[in-house]
């Protein structure tokens, strides 16, 4: 939905949600005109907000009371009326250079990742750790394991394996094409090595979801028979590594949260802990979530209350970001709070973790 409001409007809208981001209680014109440099009339801010009113971006909780921002409201401030505090950004990033990444523990790491993000922004920090198939290619190698048979085997370059088995293609005689009955066990080892090297030469450094662009047109034809079979394992294997695979999601900052008004009542509370702790599996596909037509285009991905798809946390906002090796997103981080967020603050503490977090681990 579009909004084409004056710049009158935006500047009433901001600074009605900009008040009540601060003090949690319904906004009414005098308080506008009392804090807030408008250079307009009581009455010109009171039917600015009828108006922001009857768009849906402002409603009243009661008849008597003033206004809050709907969640629409909150989407305008979002993506048309602030920007990311770069201040609080390479304050972050200064806290995080604090943490030993030469020791090589990956998980403790990010939960003190996780811990400065929880303080510095005030909300639940949420941090995946790595997914182990998103690695580079180190070694590709294709071993016969029976005359019937040959196996695919990759190395990652974290040295964590995969393999695949696969039935050995038939081999034809090339003047009159007609299957021939017997393999020669030494033929095919030494096809499968000069396979492997090809491999190699073509795959290695690349992603594994880059693995079905392989080039076999400096095969020979006496390779022919291996070409599709190999092209279609790659693709499946690329296909795989493109899928994210659920991992655990680090958290912290639940003690912060607590201090919040929308997070006293104790039943809320804890039906939030609870997917948190036991239910990480129905969040995490939006924590790692790569993309949103509520936010096409950008890094940082700010889902506010209803458009949240779980339902559990419609009456929050959640703002992620994947932290990347290279090219590829491997993990993810994220913070969840109140619709009532301070946004320029909590977009850019979770873009710069990220941003932080990806050079630290693409140069582990």
């Amino acid at each position: 939905m579009s909004f084409n409001l004056t710049d009158r409007q935006q500047r009433i809208l901001w600074a009605t949600v900009r008040h009540y981001i601060t003090t949690a209680e319904p906004v009414g014109s005098k308080a506008l005109v009392d804090e807030y440099n408008l250079s307009v009339s009581p009455a010109t801010i009171r039917n600015a907000m009828g108006v922001l009113e009857k768009a849906g971006l402002l409603y009243q909780p009661h008849t008597s009371a003033g206004r809050v921002p709907s969640d629409s409201g909150y989407r305008i401030y979002v993506d048309q009326l602030i920007t990311p505090s770069e201040k609080l950004a390479g304050k972050v990033e200064q806290v995080l250079d604090q943490l030993n990444w030469s020791d090589g523990r990956m998980e403790a790491l990010l939960r003190g990742a996780a811990q400065i993000l929880a303080t510095v922004s005030g909300y639940i920090a949420l941090i995946t750790l790595p997914q182990a198939h998103t690695g580079s290619l180190r070694h590709i190698q294709l071993v016969q394991i029976d005359p019937k048979q040959i196996m695919l085997i990759v190395v990652t370059d974290g040295y964590e394996t995969q393999s695949v088995l696969m039935q050995l293609p038939e081999a034809k005689n090339r003047e009159n094409g007609e299957i021939i009955g017997s393999e020669d066990v030494e033929l095919v080892d030494r096809e499968l090595q000069i396979l492997s090297n090809f491999l190699n030469s073509q795959l290695r450094g690349r992603s594994l979801s880059e693995l079905s662009l392989l080039d076999s047109g400096e095969l020979g034809r006496e390779f022919e028979r291996y070409v599709e079979l190999l092209k279609t394992v790659l693709s499946d294997l690329s296909r795989q590594a493109q899928t994210p695979a659920y991992t655990r999601i680090l958290i912290s900052g639940l003690a912060e949260a607590l201090r919040l008004p929308e997070f006293s009542q104790l039943q809320q509370f804890q039906t939030i802990i609870h997917l948190l702790e036991q239910e990480q599996e129905q969040l995490w596909p939006l924590i790692f979530a790569s993309g949103g037509s509520e936010t096409s285009g950008k890094r940082v991905k700010v889902r506010i209350g209803s458009e949240n798809p779980l339902e559990l946390i419609r009456s929050c906002t959640l703002i992620s970001s994947t932290y990347t090796r290279g090219t590829v997103p491997v993990g993810s981080v994220g913070v969840l709070g109140p619709t009532r967020m301070v946004y320029e603050n909590a977009i850019a503490v979770v873009e710069a973790t990220a941003d932080y977090l990806s050079e630290a681990i693409g140069g582990s």
